[in-house]
């Protein structure tokens, strides 16, 4: 989908310049289309000289733009709302991927009603390989959708979700490329353990987990399936299997997430209390 609107990012950190970067090489939007802020001058220059878009404060990024998408921490975002609260109009689409905060906290600060979607992108969009979770606000509409989807399409994949299970999508995807890391950087320590070299182990280890999720998605069995069908009778991946189950990793790994989607909703209280 070609993006007919203007596009105004604030606070362009990783996440921001990967939905820019993304946008412009997908085709989606043009750089003419895009305006950005950051909290230094310096990043704002940056971004207009490698990506040929448009830079200015915030408060020019909102005059200037018809989606706005606040890539700012939720511990700040209170702080942007108030400065730009009064330029942010209620014909603007208001995006906002800042963990943990209520649309309705954000809707509260502008002026309601106001159309916002709330998403969580996680960080392997910077290599267009992102797994984004949006919500729709009560005031959002099909074509607000349709650009979100557009906009985060362009790293990656998008699956919409009620904004009561958003905290869930935070625990799962907003903090899994944390955890597939610590794995990954495991299995590169046992690969060292048992002979490999660091860069073979990590190399190894890398793409295992790169293959098995690709294959994953496009085979679309079960992940079930799939590992029994690496688990001959009495073979070397049983062996591992079971060190794994004995070591609960599967019990780990889901009080991981819950420990995450806890953690987001104890954000969102935060930013509600300060309101």
């Amino acid at each position: 989908m070609t993006i007919d609107r203007k596009l105004g990012f604030i606070g362009v950190g990783n996440m921001g310049e990967a939905l820019v970067k993304g946008l412009l090489a997908s085709g989606a939007a043009k750089p003419d289309q895009v305006w950005v802020s950051a909290r230094r001058k310096e990043r704002v220059e940056e971004l207009v000289r490698t990506y040929g878009v448009r830079g200015g404060t915030n408060t020019e990024v909102v005059r200037e733009s018809d989606v706005l998408v606040l890539g700012v921490k939720p511990q700040i975002l209170d702080q942007v709302l108030r400065g730009i609260s009064h330029d942010v109009s209620q014909d603007k689409l208001v995006i906002s991927v800042a963990a943990g905060v209520p649309i309705a906290a954000i809707e509260r600060r502008l002026t309601p009603p106001m159309r916002i979607v709330r998403a969580m992108p996680n960080t392997p969009a910077t290599v267009g390989a992102g797994a984004t979770a949006i919500a729709l606000g009560e005031h959002a509409t099909e074509a607000d959708l349709a650009v979100a989807r557009a906009i985060f399409d362009s790293v990656g994949i998008t699956v919409q979700l009620e904004e009561t299970q958003l905290d869930a999508a935070t625990g799962l995807s907003g903090s899994g490329p944390a955890y597939i890391f610590l794995i990954i950087e495991a299995l590169s320590d046992a690969g060292v353990k048992v002979g490999l070299s660091r860069r073979a182990a990590m190399q190894l280890a890398a793409q295992t987990v790169l293959g098995s999720a690709k294959l994953l998605i496009e085979s679309g069995q079960h992940p079930g399936l799939l590992k029994d069908a690496v688990t001959s009778p009495g073979g070397t991946a049983i062996a591992g299997l079971h060190t794994l189950e004995a070591g609960g990793l599967r019990n780990v790994l889901m009080n991981a997430v819950e420990a995450s989607c806890r953690r987001s909703r104890e954000l969102g209280e935060e930013f509600l209390r300060k309101m």
